[in-house]
Order: structure tokens, then C-alpha cells, then sequence
């Protein structure tokens, strides 16, 4: 898949865990909190299951006390609330920086579709708990509406520029959204299948669904 996503820190490095860490000086108490946020989306990726986390495991992580962790979040919801939320704003974050790279209303709606797979693709437990876990049920995930609400806005941009039949811009967008999940949530899940590319899919979804056209060679921006 094209699309790189690079705000997604997943992949930094753990603190060594040969010998406990000292108090972080005062004042820098938040400096912690986002080192536990970092650790708990590291292990999530892991493991893929917001049940199986500890805030006791992720203290050993970063070799602090569990006391801690427990001064920043009072309980494991509370935690891994506030590291989905964090993957959130870098996701969105990926987003903003894929239809920028693209000219036009179409294109860049294809580019930020594309991203969720891409995401997906290289974080599945991450997608997994974010969109899967029962914590969707139990706690509100309120910032996950900032991703329907810019997909509207980027469907409505390709009907203002004439690219796509006019119509109600949030339930196109809305089935927009819900097909490209249905897509990304197999792949996760039945990793072993023979799917085809994700990029065709989304194309097909944009022409059925959106009724957008192919991206046409210097198609201009419709806002």
C-alpha cells in the first residue's frame, strides 16, 4: 500500500528495564503521563486486546512504580481510552497529510480512504481494540466522530465540484465509511485470505458509492 503513515509512535523504543527508574523531577508529571500513553499503545499493538493490559504491566514497561500509573489513570479504561484517543489524533493527523499531498477533491478523498487501510494494515491491534473491543460499548469514544465529520466534508467537496452526483454528502460518506471498515475489518481478521488490492476496492467504493469517476489528469479543486 502507498500510503505511509509515519505519526503513529508505536515503534519507539521501550526504556531499558535493568534497574527501576528514578521520580521524574517535579513538574514533569505530565512528561510521565505521555510515556505511559506511549507504552500502552505500543502494547496494545501487541496485543490486540485491551483485556489482556494491565496498568501493573504497563508500569514494568517503563520501569516505573504502579502507583504511578494509577496517579494518572484510575483504571484500565481510563488508560486505554487515552491511548486510542492518542492514535486517533495521529491517524487524523495521516490524514490531513495524505489529501495534502494530492490535487483535487476526489483525489484527495481516494488518499484518506486509502489511509485507513494502510493504519490498519500495519497496526491490526490497534484497529482491533479501537474499532472492535467492548470498550466501544462501554465508554465514549467521542473523538472517533472527527473522522466522519471530515469525511463528509471531502465527499461534499467532490459534489460541489461537480465530480459526483449531488446528494446527502453525511450518508454517502457514512457508506462510504462503513464499506471501507467491512473491507479493512476482514483483512485484519482473515489475514490468510487471497483479498484482492485494497486500492481497487476503494475505487470501486468511490464510483458505486460516492459516484465519483476515475481521478481525471489536472482535476482541480472544487474549495
Amino acid at each position: 500500500m502507498g500510503v505511509q503513515i509515519q505519526s503513529i509512535t508505536v515503534d519507539a523504543k521501550s526504556p531499558s528495564k535493568q534497574q527501576p527508574r528514578g521520580r521524574n523531577p517535579r513538574g514533569q508529571g505530565e512528561r510521565l503521563r505521555e510515556e505511559v500513553v506511549a507504552a500502552t499503545v505500543r502494547m496494545l499493538d501487541e496485543l490486540g486486546d485491551d483485556q489482556s493490559l494491565s496498568l501493573r504491566a504497563v508500569a514494568r514497561e517503563i520501569n516505573v512504580a504502579a502507583t504511578s500509573v494509577y496517579l494518572h489513570f484510575p483504571d484500565r479504561d481510563a488508560l486505554v481510552l487515552a491511548a486510542l484517543e492518542r492514535c486517533h489524533q495521529d491517524l487524523m493527523l495521516a490524514v490531513q497529510q495524505a489529501e495534502l499531498a494530492e490535487d483535487g477533491p476526489v483525489a484527495q478523498l481516494r488518499a484518506r480512504t486509502l489511509v485507513l487501510g494502510t493504519w490498519a494494515h500495519d497496526h491490526p491491534g490497534l484497529y482491533k481494540v479501537l474499532h472492535e473491543s467492548t470498550l466501544n460499548q462501554r465508554t465514549d469514544m467521542r473523538f472517533k466522530e472527527e473522522l466522519g465529520r471530515t469525511t463528509t466534508a471531502a465527499v461534499q467537496r467532490c459534489m460541489d465540484a461537480g465530480l459526483a452526483p449531488t446528494d446527502d454528502a453525511s450518508t454517502v460518506a457514512l457508506d462510504l465509511r462503513a464499506a471501507v471498515h467491512g473491507a479493512v475489518s476482514m483483512r485484519v481478521n482473515q489475514p490468510d485470505q487471497h483479498w484482492p488490492p485494497l486500492e481497487d476496492q476503494v475505487d470501486r467504493f468511490l464510483r458505486k458509492l460516492v459516484g465519483t469517476s476515475p481521478t481525471p489528469a489536472g482535476e482541480t479543486t472544487g474549495a
